[in-house]
């Protein structure tokens, strides 16, 4: 997430600087930071982004879980933490899954995949550019 798509995360989310902040637990400066471009915006604080926008805006209710879409054998979903928490609407923010047949090491890894796919591309589409 870069500066531009956290700007537009946080007008999504109709808060300011100082509210953003507040609701991250992070300080004013790293929001301004974040926005300027000075600072990358941290993992932890992409996943919770994406995660108060998926639920501000009740997307995660209308989709559909994420093993359905891909058509995952059970044998797949049996060792996806996404599908072992019923978490098929949010799967983009748990760590482990098994998205490509692989579980990702890390967060960078995870959203490059996460990224291309329908599931989180529903979120990302809010931060299109007009």
């Amino acid at each position: 997430m870069d500066g531009t798509h956290f700007m537009r995360a946080r007008r999504l989310l109709g808060k300011t600087q100082k509210q953003m902040a507040e609701l991250l637990g992070i300080s004013l400066k790293a929001v301004c930071s974040y926005e300027q471009g000075w600072r990358r915006v941290p993992p932890h604080v992409e996943r919770q982004v994406y995660f108060l926008i998926a639920s501000r805006r009740g997307l995660a209710e209308g989709m559909t879980p994420c093993w359905e879409a891909k058509d995952c054998p059970d044998e797949r979903r049996r060792c996806c933490p996404a599908w072992e928490f019923n978490a098929g609407r949010l799967c983009w923010f748990i760590s482990g899954t098994v998205c490509e047949c692989n579980a990702h090491r890390n967060w960078d890894e995870k959203m490059r995949i996460c990224k291309e796919c329908h599931v989180l591309g529903q979120i990302l589409d809010m931060f299109a550019e007009p």
